[in-house]
Parts: structure tokens; sequence; C-alpha cells
């Protein structure tokens, strides 16, 4: 006895089959077309208020790699090759480049996102961006981003690379994550490595410096570093510690500084102190945030 034939599994296969011909009967008129249709125009598209790259440089790398596209048929012009020339720029973190129908090539480029500045203790500068990736220093523009200094033995290669060392991986931490807090991005303007390999915080308000060692349970120490902000600083002042020390996580050790009984200023310290700055107003976004309400 026949069995039943399945109308419906075939008529699944047949949908399947006219599909697939459709798509290949439209990418042959696609391919077909783009022989005949010659580019009319290039859009480069570069979001984001860093101008670490100009479209003047875009343009030049697209002249090096396919020479004037405006003219050329679509099919002639090699959009990967492009793609790969771009994305080889050490400021561009990721670019598309495609074509529409119209003859318009169509540029979209994302720039890298630093986060740090850093000089290192052979005098190298160069910034770490939002991935933890080394990047040069831009000729076109400076970054308005935290600065580090100090013993730092994180070499630059002068190209886009990872970082090395495990302090080079802790500095991209802690800057990683006052950048993404508002009220440490208000408070800290520099990291500073002393020679005891400890990183150091240093303030826009007051003159201490904040000793935070490594980026080991960094939460626990910056939120034991806002309680005391909170609960002592409003009490004895903002000049009053030398040093604040959160590197141990269950206590924080303070270093007075030497106060002039008739002035009640500071007495500087008599060798150069490198981290010295000038007294600074309380930053608004700090006072808001750190002292308690009236």
């Amino acid at each position: 006895m026949l069995k039943r034939i399945n109308w419906k599994a075939v008529f699944k296969c047949f949908a399947w089959i006219f599909c697939l011909s459709g798509l290949v009967v439209l990418m042959s008129f696609v391919d077909g077309k783009k022989k005949t249709v010659l580019c009319t125009n290039v859009k480069i598209l570069i979001p984001g208020a860093d101008n670490f790259i100009e479209r003047e440089e875009i343009d030049a790398i697209l002249k090096q790699s396919q020479g004037s596209l405006i003219g050329q048929n679509l099919a002639g012009i090699n959009l990967q090759r492009i793609e790969k020339r771009i994305i080889a720029n050490p400021y561009i973190a990721f670019a598309t480049v495609y074509a529409d129908m119209n003859g318009v090539i169509q540029i979209e480029i994302q720039q890298r996102q630093p986060i740090l500045r850093l000089i290192n203790a052979g005098g190298q500068d160069y910034y770490i961006d939002s991935n933890g990736l080394k990047m040069p220093v831009s000729p076109n523009f400076t970054a308005n981003v935290l600065a580090a200094n100090g013993n730092i033995m994180e070499h630059f290669g002068g190209k886009v690379d990872t970082l090395i060392t495990d302090l080079g991986k802790d500095l991209y931490k802690v800057a990683l994550y006052i950048k993404q807090d508002t009220l440490w991005d208000a408070q800290i303007e520099q990291l500073y490595v002393n020679n005891a390999k400890d990183i150091e915080l240093i303030p826009r308000v007051g003159n201490q410096r904040i000793i935070l060692g490594s980026a080991d349970s960094l939460e626990t120490k910056m939120r034991n570093l806002l309680a005391f902000y909170k609960k002592a600083m409003p009490k004895v002042g903002w000049n009053t510690y030398k040093t604040i020390n959160v590197k141990y996580t269950n206590q924080i050790v303070c270093e007075k500084n030497k106060i002039d009984s008739l002035t009640g200023e500071v007495i500087p310290e008599r060798a150069a102190d490198t981290l010295k700055r000038k007294e600074k107003p309380i930053d608004v976004n700090v006072q808001e945030q750190v002292l308690p309400d009236e």
C-alpha cells in the first residue's frame, strides 16, 4: 500500500527552492548593476567629540588604497581592502565600509576612547583606551583624561598594544573605575606611582596624597575612602592630613600635616615635593556629594 504523500513537506521544499532561486537572481542582478554603477560620492561619518582623526586623513587613506574613488565602477572598488587600511590607523577602533546602489560609498568610523594618559619612568607618553589598549598621543588632538606618572615601567612600542605589566593593568582598572564614577571623576585629577610601586590618587580638593596601593579590592577601598570623606573631612578640614592610606581594606591610616601654630597654615616640607600643588577651592560636584547637608 502506497504511503500518503506529505503535501505540507513538499510545499515547504518547493517554497525553499523558490526563495533560493529568487535570492540567486537578485544577487546576480545586484552584481550586474554594480558593474554599471559609478561611485558618485563618499560619505564619512566620525561620531564623537574627540577628533583624533580628521576627514582629510581618511581621504588620504582612500587615495593610497584605491586612488580617486569618484567615477570608478563600484565593482572595481575593493571595499574590504579600504576597511582594513582604515582600521590599521591607531586611533580607529572600528570601521564599516559599504556602497549603496546610488553609487554612494558610506564609511562609518569609531574612534578609540582614551581614559588615561600615561608617562612612564623612561619619559614615554601615551594613552590607554577604554578597552585597556595602549595607543599613541596625537599631534592633532589632546584628550582631557586622567594622567598617570611616576615609577611606571610599562613600555610603549609606538603602536596599539596590550598592557604587559601588572602595574599597567592596575592603572587601567583604577582609571576606568574613576571614569565611571561622577564623584571620583570630579575629585581625582592624577595617578602617581611611588617608589614602593603603590598607586597614589592626587585629589583636586585638599593637598593630601591618597595611597591606594594596587587595584585589588578597589571598590571596597574607594567605598572606605568615601566614608572617610563624609565623616572625617568636614570635622577636621581638607588640609589636615598629609597622607590617607587606604591600601588595607579593613582600615584607613592617616598622617597629619605639620601646622604652623601662629598662622594655622600647613608647613611645607623642605625637600622638593613633585606632588605639591596650590590649594584649590572645593569643586561644586565634589562638595554636593561629599559634604553633608546642613
